[in-house]
């Protein structure tokens, strides 16, 4: 898959956001879609989180983010695409062009949002109508629709097991400096090497002081992984969360904003 990166190219780049739960992965995604958004891309942002978050942080008001029903438990929408005359047999060959049209969310800072839930594992209760729509819908994504994509894959290594982030042109993989976050980074990348992603990078994120930025530097250097960037702790980010607000509206003075910003620009310099 080629990566195109200007507002008249096809295909445009696909980009999924990976990492351990709870180091800030959402706030990555949803600050490098507003920021493609904010440079003239058409951009969507996927949340594929089972916990979904990405609509606070693109600027959707609290009320209408509880009121999104993740696609993946839209059992009616579901219904509609894979029902058959066959109890228990489900129809596995339809199209997904209108869930995008009807189900996305366009957010203040130019952002298309659809909130898509994750395809479950067996034994977790996944039912087949589910997986097989979340699975269409997310190929027909990355692989079809002619503008930014930017997805906010859930947490841990699981998706990558599923195939779900497979045809995606570029992996950041998130960690903070805990080593555990750092070692599920690692086995990120290697998962996603192993699947085929051309371009996969790792940002340390909430970086407090030169222990912690020696900790991500030491530890991507001996294990060979590419570190991208690395996002300062800000106290204003975790301020705007605490209170409901999306961080972007602190953009300007925002220094962790401005460092995923950053992350953008890097993108859109090295686009080839």
């Amino acid at each position: 898959m080629s990566v195109t990166l200007n507002q008249n190219g096809e295909n445009q780049v696909k980009i999924a956001v990976s990492g351990k739960g709870g180091v800030g992965k959402t706030l990555v995604s949803g600050v490098l879609a507003s920021y493609f958004a904010k440079k003239g891309f058409k951009v969507m942002a996927i949340d594929a989180d089972p916990s979904p978050n990405l609509a606070l942080t693109l600027g959707i008001p609290v009320e209408e983010a509880n009121q999104i029903v993740p696609i993946s438990e839209n059992s009616e929408l579901l219904e509609s695409k894979t029902r058959t005359d066959y109890p228990g047999v489900y129809r596995l060959s339809f199209t997904v062009d209108d869930i995008v049209e009807n189900n996305g969310m366009k957010s203040p800072y130019g952002v298309n949002l659809l909130v898509m839930g994750t395809v479950k594992s067996a034994g977790e209760g996944c039912t087949c109508s589910a997986n097989a729509v979340i699975r269409e819908l997310l190929r027909h994504l990355i692989v079809e629709r002619d503008e930014v994509v930017v997805v906010d894959m859930e947490a841990g290594v699981e998706h990558l097991g599923r195939g779900t982030a497979r045809n995606v042109d570029i992996m950041i993989v998130v960690a903070d400096s805990s080593r555990k976050s750092l070692e599920i980074a690692k086995k990120i990348y290697g998962l996603a090497n192993e699947a085929g992603i051309k371009k996969v990078f790792i940002v340390g994120n909430r970086v407090r002081d030169s222990e912690e930025k020696e900790l991500i530097t030491d530890f991507t250097e001996k294990n060979g992984l590419p570190l991208l960037a690395l996002i300062p702790y800000d106290e204003t980010v975790l301020k705007a969360d605490r209170v409901g607000e999306t961080p972007l509206k602190y953009a300007e003075t925002s220094k962790g904003i401005t460092a995923i910003q950053g992350i953008g620009e890097k993108l859109l310099q090295n686009k080839n």
